[in-house]
């Protein structure tokens, strides 16, 4: 009879236990926006659309008469761009654990742009500083570079959209006073 009646009163505290626990600890923790990986994500952005104007840049000259001192100088541009772009990337990487879910997606999402624009720049070098020039590949990669910029850039333009419309959206449910769902 004891263990019964143990069991029951057990039972009975766990459950009301788990009614007394606030809703938002029942959901995954949300963690908020970090006003700090916001700027880094802003600052990489602003490095993305100046490596897409160079890759871009780089790619026009598929359409003109360029030297090839002009392209190894265009090519070591979009290098330093790619660099640059790398080395803040690093850096978001290391501020990820302050970073909310979207915040950790587009810092995860930029590694990857960047490992298949160091393939086709290096590729870029290989065949202007080789003896033998393969025009068509060239061409290949100057267009894969510049696709790749331009889609790394809007991604992560797209992503500081999202971030600016969520802060908005909750300020003005503040503002507003809506309750939470």
């Amino acid at each position: 009879m004891k263990l019964r009646t143990l069991l029951c009163t057990g039972t009975l505290a766990l459950f009301a236990a788990g009614l007394l626990v606030p809703p938002s600890t029942l959901k995954a923790a949300e963690v908020p926006d970090s006003e700090h990986v916001s700027k880094l994500i802003s600052q990489a952005k602003t490095l993305a659309f100046q490596l897409k104007e160079d890759a871009v840049l780089m790619e026009s000259f598929n359409r003109m008469t360029v030297s090839r001192e002009s392209q190894l100088a265009a090519i070591n541009t979009i290098k330093t761009d790619i660099n640059a772009l790398g080395r803040h990337n690093a850096t978001l990487k290391a501020a990820e654990g302050e970073a909310s879910p979207w915040q950790r997606a587009v810092i995860n999402r930029i590694a990857p742009y960047l490992d298949e624009m160091v393939g086709y720049t290096t590729a870029e070098i290989e065949h202007l500083t080789a003896g033998e020039h393969n025009f068509a590949e060239y061409k290949d990669y100057l267009e894969a570079n510049a696709d790749y910029a331009t889609d790394l850039a809007a991604m992560i333009s797209d992503f500081v959209s999202y971030g600016n419309a969520k802060h908005r959206v909750e300020h003005l449910t503040e503002k507003l006073e809506i309750p939470e769902k």
